[in-house]
């Protein structure tokens, strides 16, 4: 890499951003692969693998900062974990041989769909975890192994279609939901580290330099948001947020503005 002071600056800010996001919402790794791809100059199969190191160490602190606040409960949720793991790993074998260009395109329109789920009847997001639901098998075994294709092949909004079926269709809070997510994250992401290293897809110095952000940015969250009594509703309206600049971004829609 050949870059200027000034460009450090806006890595280890723009990663922290993106780690906060990440811990609460997801879709943080908009801003960290736009970072490594025009920032850094990464091409985009480099730029998705060392997007990774970065998840990988927020995924660790954020989930030592919920576990210590009691807000991760892994026995319940070892099905999910494992059936995304399995998901993951099929997504990157994926990753590494076929370009992610067409997954965009379709990931514009899933996140339209995703913005009217999230302002409709908000208050399913604002519930407690029902801990004596079972979701029923037939539909939940799909989507876990569904999202974790998606999570392993390209990661960006991964984050937010887990927490939709985490809180819909398993009935967590979105605090414990995001909890399970990290947990699940941080495992893959070691498993498609691992994957991608072995391709030639990280650039080291870029990926722990976008690390350093990115776990400060997330334990930070992860922290705060596990104490705060309204944090799901705070979770909710990020959450929101996120999608809305998404749709924007990805539809060109503030060139049609300006």
């Amino acid at each position: 890499m050949d870059l200027e002071w000034y460009h450090y600056i806006i890595i280890i800010v723009g990663s922290a951003v993106a780690g906060s996001i990440n811990t609460l919402a997801g879709n943080g790794s908009a801003i960290t692969l736009t970072i490594l791809t025009e920032l850094v100059g990464l091409p985009g199969n480099l730029a998705n693998g060392t997007n990774r190191v970065g998840i990988f160490t927020q995924s660790l602190v954020g989930i030592y900062a919920f576990h210590r606040n009691g807000k991760l409960q892994v026995k319940r949720s070892w099905m999910v974990i494992t059936l995304m793991i399995i998901g993951a790993i099929a997504g990157v074998i994926v990753a590494v041989n076929v370009s992610n260009e067409a997954f965009k395109n379709v990931f514009r329109f899933l996140l339209v769909i995703m913005l009217f789920v999230i302002l409709v009847k908000p208050k399913r997001w604002l519930r407690e975890t029902d801990k004596d639901f079972t979701p029923n098998p037939w539909i939940a075994i799909p989507l876990y192994l569904g999202i974790g294709f998606y999570g392993g092949f390209i990661q960006m909004g991964m984050g937010i279609f887990f927490l939709a079926i985490m809180v819909l269709v398993a009935r967590y809070s979105l605090i414990e939901a995001n909890a399970v997510k990290l947990f699940v994250i941080s495992v893959y992401t070691f498993l498609v580290i691992l994957i991608f290293q072995s391709q030639g897809l990280i650039s080291w110095q870029a990926g722990l330099l976008m690390a350093v952000g990115q776990s400060v940015g997330g334990y930070l969250t992860a922290h705060y948001a596990s104490r705060y009594p309204q944090a799901n509703v705070w979770a909710h309206r990020l959450l929101v947020v996120v999608v809305i600049f998404a749709i924007v971004k990805l539809f060109n829609i503030h060139q049609l503005i300006w």
